[in-house]
């Protein structure tokens, strides 16, 4: 009787039991397959926490491609667009993060995309004389190592990126870019030949390269919810995820 009516009290007013403040952290932390099948069948909350879980990877393999950081955020939230309208497409053969960066990867690199790399970043000033000398110098230090990265061949830098700046594996990489794991070794090694030692020892300890903003981050998971058919509406499949 206590359990029955512990029951009835947590209903929501619309007879749907009402969520448990730890829900969300429960959500959060199940494994990729896991959230898939959930958005598979609708659940806003495992999209969302797919799309919070991979856009920092996302936004820096898109970067490492174009210039503009809202052009790297669009191509973001087209891939998620793309991934989640389809979820059928993806199989579990391999990584569902490399396979979601090699989609962010290809809309990048659509010739729709928008600002493309090459073409020349508005310089930081410093002025060490000014409050939050520290935070400039270490801005001007992120921008200057960005700018050395996107000096590079496209091929070299996202190759770059992937492995030093994100960190993945050369394995993840080549199935994220579609290459073999040679084709990586070798794009990186020609990658820190053009940038020297130096430079490639800055890299290894520099924080926050091509970071992604909390609020854009926000931004990205508002659209792709926003503008994601709902619930039976979404393409599904009754094979496994």
């Amino acid at each position: 009787m206590l359990l029955l009516l512990t029951q009835v009290q947590s209903l929501a007013p619309n007879g749907v039991y009402g969520r448990r403040p730890g829900d969300n952290a429960a959500v959060d932390s199940l494994p990729d397959l896991l959230l898939i099948e959930r958005s598979r069948g609708g659940e806003q909350r495992a999209i969302e926490a797919l799309v919070r879980r991979y856009s920092r990877r996302l936004f820096r393999v898109a970067r490492s491609v174009l210039v503009e950081e809202d052009a790297a955020e669009s191509a973001v939230q087209d891939a998620y667009l793309a991934a989640f309208a389809d979820l059928s497409r993806y199989t579990p053969t391999g990584k569902f993060a490399a396979w979601l960066t090699r989609l962010t990867f290809t809309q990048a690199r659509a010739p729709a995309a928008g600002t493309r790399a090459g073409q020349p970043a508005t310089p930081l000033q410093l002025a060490a004389e000014e409050p939050g000398a520290a935070e400039a110098r270490e801005a001007l230090e992120r921008h200057e190592l960005e700018k050395a990265i996107m000096a590079l061949p496209e091929v070299f830098r996202t190759v770059l990126v992937l492995r030093t700046v994100e960190g993945i594996s050369g394995i993840e990489t080549a199935a994220s870019l579609g290459v073999h794991e040679t084709t990586v070794r070798t794009r990186m090694y020609r990658a820190q030949r053009r940038l020297g030692a130096e430079l490639v020892q800055r890299l290894r300890l520099a924080q926050g390269l091509f970071e992604l903003a909390p609020e854009r981050l926000d931004r990205i998971v508002k659209r792709v919810l926003a503008q994601l058919p709902h619930g039976s509406m979404l393409t599904m499949s009754a094979s496994p995820p």
